[in-house]
């Protein structure tokens, strides 16, 4: 095993500059966060294996738990204040309210989701996170 430290030089930082926000904008959209153009998912929630296009390999991502922790938080600052808006001015039965904000907080959930892990993926891309290094350490097991 190779226990010799690694550090920074000039030539390893010359790697491919990667745009963060338009790869979390093109994983948003569902696209492939270098091109732009492949499609990033093959089913709601399922990561292709490459892209179309470019042939990006998508394998390596490790979005695990993170995009709907994502959700939870966005769906839950949206919903919480105009659920007390709503309160606190108009004060409608319990069962209204329920009946409104259990569908949107369900509706905003399952929209967002897909969203959310592709703009993850892209964020991993962008910041060469897990397999999408181009020159990974050595000795370190892939995932």
């Amino acid at each position: 095993m190779n226990t010799a430290v690694k550090t920074w030089t000039r030539e390893s930082g010359l790697t491919e500059k990667r745009d963060v926000w338009q790869a979390l904008k093109r994983g948003f959209r569902g696209r492939c966060p270098r091109c732009g153009e492949g499609k990033l998912f093959r089913a709601f929630l399922k990561v292709d294996n490459n892209c179309s296009v470019c042939g990006l390999d998508f394998t390596p991502h490790r979005a695990d738990d993170l995009p709907a922790y994502l959700v939870i938080v966005i769906v839950g600052h949206l919903v919480v204040p105009t659920a007390l808006v709503i309160e606190t001015d108009y004060s409608p039965p319990v069962w209204l309210q329920l009946a409104i904000y259990l569908p949107v907080t369900l509706i905003l959930s399952l929209a967002l989701l897909q969203p959310v892990k592709g703009a993850v993926v892209g964020l991993q891309w962008a910041l060469h996170m897990h397999g999408f290094d181009d020159n990974p350490p050595e000795g370190i097991p892939p995932v």
